[in-house]
């Protein structure tokens, strides 16, 4: 029984990773931080997954995108750390694991909790990609990036759009939730029949 439900969490993983990959593709080029769809999967990760798991696959992502295979938005590889836009990566998977730390204090979320989730997810990983924005670009880049100009190119060129998306997740969230729980029970209870 353990071994079928590791399975089926290890395959819900290995998907949201492969999801948040091809969000990086579906993409809008701005100067220096390109919008993506991204986001969509990354909260959407947290909001079902849980916290471990959500955080395990946006570390999942970042993984295989490290060692070098052409997932993020720029390519990979090692050096994609010095990438002004890093930083999102960074953010999110530390929004994947506080949606789904959020909901998890929840018995029985609504729709209030998803979306309260996913903008506390949403901000979190602005918090953390605005700074490595403005750090990377001003210190290893060597590109004088002024905190303005920063907050214009990595922040409000983006947030409206991707306060729509993580509505947008939460809202699909809400609808997919009850199925995601209903598979682990579906799965644990076909096992247990299976050794009466």
């Amino acid at each position: 029984m353990q071994q079928r439900k590791s399975t089926l969490l290890l395959v819900m993983i290995a998907m949201f990773a492969a999801l948040t990959a091809i969000g990086a593709f579906i993409k809008v080029p701005l100067p220096v931080v390109p919008f993506t769809l991204q986001i969509v999967f990354v909260l959407l990760a947290g909001s079902l997954l849980g916290s471990r798991n959500g955080l395990l696959s946006q570390s999942v992502y970042i993984g295989i995108g490290l060692v070098g295979l052409p997932v993020f938005t720029q390519g990979g590889g090692i050096t994609y750390v010095l990438q002004p836009t890093f930083g999102f990566l960074i953010g999110f998977a530390m929004a994947a694991y506080v949606v789904g730390w959020i909901l998890a204090k929840v018995e029985a979320p609504t729709k209030k909790h998803f979306i309260g989730a996913n903008i506390v997810g949403l901000f979190l990983i602005y918090a953390v990609a605005v700074p490595y924005l403005y750090v990377s670009l001003n210190f290893w880049l060597d590109v004088k990036a002024s905190w303005s100009h920063i907050l214009v190119v990595g922040f409000l060129n983006s947030i409206v759009a991707d306060f729509c998306l993580s509505l947008l997740a939460a809202l699909l969230a809400q609808r997919l939730y009850p199925v995601f729980q209903t598979a682990r029970t579906l799965k644990i209870v076909r096992v247990e029949k299976e050794h009466i």
